[in-house]
């Protein structure tokens, strides 16, 4: 990940890597590591287990312009960061990814999670006019302001936090924006922790209700600004700002 992080980024990034444990096998690696890659540390989440205070830990120890948060088994977001920077410094307070719309895809991964994601995304979108097509990816930028001004709250069960960030940013009125990609899940890094039972019952609690609030406050909110990179947009997509 580090190899193509150098290969694609061109900007001046830090990478942070969270972890609950200063057991965690991951400490060591970073640390052999960031002799060679000097913008590499990892931080200890101290705040309790879960994605959500991971997420808090790694925000307050972040000192760049932009925060992009995503889990380290993935590729496609990678790639994305270009786009994702130019929605961002053009006015977008929060660019998510997207796996269903503009030529993103999603391969890999969880058979049934993947059959999941794709209903529950399709499903919530038609109920609620949604701005974003992917409300459930954890694949998201930016600002530390916008961030504090989500208060978010899910129970640390999977990424279920990326979902209720997706409803309060639009609840918010942030400028979103959005960016497909090509999502390949699980190529290193062992087996996945997805449970059927725990994380739809969490999933199914924010859809829920943000079906409800959204429905509600059907005020007038920004124009969702898509970015489709050059190469997507070749095979039939096209650049919307």
């Amino acid at each position: 990940m580090l190899q193509i992080l150098g290969a694609v980024v061109n900007v001046p990034h830090e990478v942070l890597v969270v972890v609950d444990d200063r057991a965690d096998t991951s400490v060591p690696v970073v640390e052999s590591i960031s002799a060679t890659y000097a913008r590499l540390r990892w931080v200890h989440n101290d705040l309790g287990r879960g994605v959500l205070n991971a997420l808090r830990a790694g925000v307050a120890a972040a000192q760049g312009r932009y925060i992009l948060i995503f889990a380290a088994d993935e590729v496609g977001p990678v790639l994305a960061i270009d786009d994702m920077i130019e929605l961002m410094d053009g006015g977008c307070d929060l660019v998510s990814c997207t796996r269903y719309a503009h030529g993103g895809r999603r391969l890999g991964g969880s058979l049934v999670g993947g059959i999941l994601s794709r209903t529950a995304n399709r499903l919530f979108r038609a109920l609620t006019h949604c701005q974003l097509t992917d409300a459930t990816t954890g694949i998201k930028m930016f600002t530390r302001q916008a961030f504090e001004r989500l208060h978010l709250e899910a129970k640390p069960v999977g990424w279920a936090v990326a979902f209720e960030m997706s409803i309060k940013a639009q609840l918010a009125g942030l400028r979103l924006g959005e960016v497909p990609i090509v999502s390949i899940d699980r190529l290193y890094g062992g087996k996945s922790t997805f449970r059927v039972g725990p994380w739809t019952a969490e999933y199914f609690r924010w859809f829920l209700w943000g079906m409800r609030e959204l429905r509600k406050h059907r005020g007038e909110v920004p124009a969702l600004q898509v970015r489709v990179p050059a190469a997507t947009a070749a095979l039939g997509g096209k650049v919307r700002m």
